[in-house]
C-alpha cells in the first residue's frame, strides 16, 4: 500500500512536471541567440580594430616614402581605402597629424571609418574608429 501511495505522488509529480522543457527553451533560445550576436558585433569591432591599426601603419609608411607632400597624401589615402574596403561602412578619413614634410622628421597620419558592429543589431551606438601612425621621412626617398 506503500508502495503504491509513493508510485501515485511520483506519477502526478511527472506529470505536473510535463511541459516545463518546452517553456524553459522557448524563454532561454532568444536569450542565447541574443548573447551569441552580441558576441559577434563586438568580434566585428575588435576586427575592425585591428584593420584601422594596420591600415594606418600602412598609409603613414606609403607616405613617408614619397617625394612631395601631394603624393604622400594621395598615396596614404589610397593604401589606407585598400586595408578598410570590407572593414568600413562609410568613407575613410586619413589625416595628417604631423607639421611639413621635411627629411628626418616624422610622418604622422590619423586613420578613421565608421565600423559596422553593433548597428548588425540594430543598436545606435557610435561605432566610428580612428587610429594613428607615424613613419619616419626617410631622407633617401624616392626621387620620381
Amino acid at each position: 500500500m506503500l508502495l503504491v501511495s509513493f508510485l501515485r505522488r511520483r506519477v502526478d509529480a511527472v506529470r505536473a512536471d510535463r511541459g516545463l522543457s518546452t517553456v524553459e527553451v522557448v524563454i532561454l533560445a532568444p536569450v542565447m541567440i541574443m548573447f551569441i550576436l552580441v558576441l559577434v558585433a563586438f568580434g566585428q569591432l575588435v576586427d575592425g580594430r585591428g584593420a584601422l591599426d594596420g591600415a594606418a601603419r600602412d598609409a603613414a609608411r606609403a607616405g613617408s616614402i614619397q617625394k612631395d607632400h601631394a603624393t604622400a597624401m594621395a598615396e596614404a589615402r589610397k593604401a589606407a581605402e585598400a586595408d578598410l574596403a570590407d572593414v568600413c561602412s562609410g568613407p575613410v578619413s586619413v589625416v595628417q597629424t604631423s607639421q611639413g614634410f621635411e627629411p628626418d622628421t616624422l610622418f604622422t597620419v590619423e586613420v578613421s571609418c565608421q565600423v559596422r558592429g553593433l548597428a548588425m543589431l540594430g543598436l545606435d551606438v557610435p561605432t566610428r574608429l580612428s587610429a594613428s601612425f607615424s613613419s619616419p621621412l626617410d631622407p633617401f626617398r624616392r626621387s620620381a
